[in-house]
């Protein structure tokens, strides 16, 4: 006879521009981190909460908190810049800090600020950016494809996505991101997640990969771009340093949703 121990989860549900996700308070160090199928149960839209992926708050002795991020599939992943600007968000309704703060997340130490919805996170310095004939690649936290495309709201981002994600990039992936240019600063973007294995509404570091790709090409020359994405938009400035993308800020809005409680 086997018997099992249930516990009782308390989350908040949020989103940024159509980005959501479960963000739980882990600083009882409670939550069963290992477990992938709960992980990947919780994210899951049929039987579960549903959500893009799974955020914990955490103590940190350095800053004011810790992000660790989970992808729906239930693996921890590389850095979600929406998913860090939602728990900025959750980190001021739980009053951790008054306008402005600092935490720590997988790629390092994040600032960021918070005024009304609006949060601006300050993302990684980004040096390398790989220009090849048909796209670019670079990491902004995560690692990103971007490719120009034509008649994007038609554009079959989940076959594409998905091809490019597993035939050029392997077994670790790569984020997919397909843009067309609008005007001198803003562009339309797509994006294919590797770990959602779909589609999303938006991409907080596939949105900055976006404006650095498109600053570094030339196809912009302004230093404050902005991205529509399926879920709304998104904005990205920076300063550029000797080919080298410093200050860069991921700014706009995250929003509560709702709270509840759930056994796992």
């Amino acid at each position: 006879m086997y018997l099992c121990a249930y516990m009782n989860l308390t989350f908040y549900k949020y989103q940024g521009t159509g980005n959501d996700f479960i963000i739980v308070d882990n600083t009882s160090k409670t939550f069963p981190k290992s477990n992938v199928n709960i992980i990947k149960k919780l994210c899951d839209r049929h039987f579960g909460i549903g959500a893009d992926g799974l955020i914990l708050l955490e103590e940190d002795k350095t800053s004011d908190f810790r992000m660790i991020y989970y992808n729906a599939d239930g693996n921890e992943s590389t850095m979600c810049g929406n998913g860090g600007r939602c728990i900025v968000a959750f980190a001021h309704k739980l009053s951790l800090f008054k306008n402005k703060t600092s935490f720590i997340a997988v790629d390092g130490l994040h600032h960021a600020s918070i005024n009304g919805n609006i949060v601006s996170l300050q993302m990684i310095d980004v040096d390398t950016i790989k220009v090849e004939n048909n796209h670019i690649f670079t990491d902004t936290g995560s690692p990103h494809h971007v490719e120009l495309v034509k008649n994007i709201a038609n554009f079959d981002v989940f076959n594409y996505g998905r091809k490019i994600r597993n035939e050029v990039y392997g077994t670790e992936g790569s984020n997919v991101n397909f843009v067309e240019q609008i005007n001198d600063k803003t562009f339309r973007l797509r994006t294919y997640e590797r770990g959602v294995e779909d589609e999303t509404l938006a991409c907080g570091t596939g949105a900055t990969a976006v404006a650095i790709a498109m600053h570094k090409t030339n196809k912009t020359f302004e230093k404050k771009i902005d991205l529509l994405v399926e879920g709304g938009q998104l904005s990205v400035s920076f300063d550029v340093d000797n080919n080298s993308y410093k200050n860069i800020h991921l700014i706009g809005p995250a929003e509560f949703i709702f709270s509840g409680t759930i056994e796992i």
